[in-house]
């Protein structure tokens, strides 16, 4: 299974009345989580928009646990749990020190640029996920 590590902390302007991380600001954590995660295998979304390659998010679900407050830095452990085909799956855990605040998912599919038409990750990005599976 392929797992990063992203750290990012509440800014004021993103909490709420109650003083709590607002709920819609964990979409953007969690894009940040997930463009990292790519970066770090030496994928970029410049690289695959140049190549023709989109990545729309289909899916985006998320249980929320604890909030986060102004201040806090978050820890986003974000997990490929699968090897992609089509699609491609990020499974996030956000945590405070030691306290889990929510678990979310987002689905993506692989589409290509000229026809906005499903296709497979290309071979050349497979084989940057194939060392973490057996």
């Amino acid at each position: 299974m392929y797992s990063t590590e992203t750290a990012i902390r509440v800014r004021y302007a993103e909490t709420d009345r109650m003083g709590f991380c607002y709920y819609g600001n964990y979409a953007q954590y969690f894009e940040v989580a997930r463009v990292e995660a790519l970066r770090a295998l030496g994928i970029s979304y410049k690289m695959l928009e140049d190549e023709g390659i989109l990545l729309p998010v289909v899916s985006f679900h998320i249980d929320y646990k604890s909030p986060a407050y102004y201040d806090d830095e978050l820890i986003i452990k974000c997990d490929v749990r699968e090897l992609p085909g089509v699609k491609i799956t990020f499974d996030y855990k956000t945590f405070r020190d030691e306290t889990l605040l929510n678990e979310a998912s987002t689905t993506l599919v692989f589409v290509k640029s000229t026809d906005n038409k499903p296709m497979r990750i290309p071979n050349e990005l497979l084989t940057k996920f194939t060392p973490y599976y057996n």
